[in-house]
């Protein structure tokens, strides 16, 4: 099954008590993707490149990617159903000199985490992008 993908951009990041929203999307159209607090508490921690008093989750994912020489490629929301995203990382990896690419279900704050931190580009199918409802700036 092909899709056509729409490159978006992280704009921002806004925290509260309750919730994380991050505001993605194009020019064009920007839409907000709500997840818990600790994400966007964590992200912001990443981005002021403050010291950490434990490892994060996504820490240890990079620590793994890194030991199985494992390389971020993209992130690619793929569904959203109401207010439920949906979304895929892919990676590579090269065992025995030949390229394997993996498509990795998984939460799309997990893998905003990493798209930002590796600095990956984020799309969304077309799809996803016609039917999100856009946030004003």
């Amino acid at each position: 099954m092909e899709f056509e993908l729409v490159p978006i951009q992280f704009n921002k990041i806004l925290q509260s008590q309750s919730y994380t929203v991050f505001v993605l999307g194009t020019e064009d159209k920007q839409f907000a993707i709500y997840t818990s607090p600790h994400v966007g508490q964590n992200i912001q921690i990443d981005l002021a490149e403050q010291i950490k008093p434990r490892p994060h989750t996504n820490d240890l994912i990079n620590s793994i990617f890194g030991g199985l020489d494992i390389t971020p490629i993209q992130v690619v929301i793929t569904d959203v159903q109401d207010t439920i995203y949906f979304a895929r990382l892919f990676i590579e990896q090269t065992i025995d000199g030949k390229r394997k690419i993996l498509e990795i279900d998984a939460r799309p704050s997990d893998c905003l985490t990493l798209a930002i931190q590796s600095e990956i580009p984020i799309y969304c199918t077309q799809d996803v992008f016609d039917r999100v409802i856009a946030v004003e700036e």
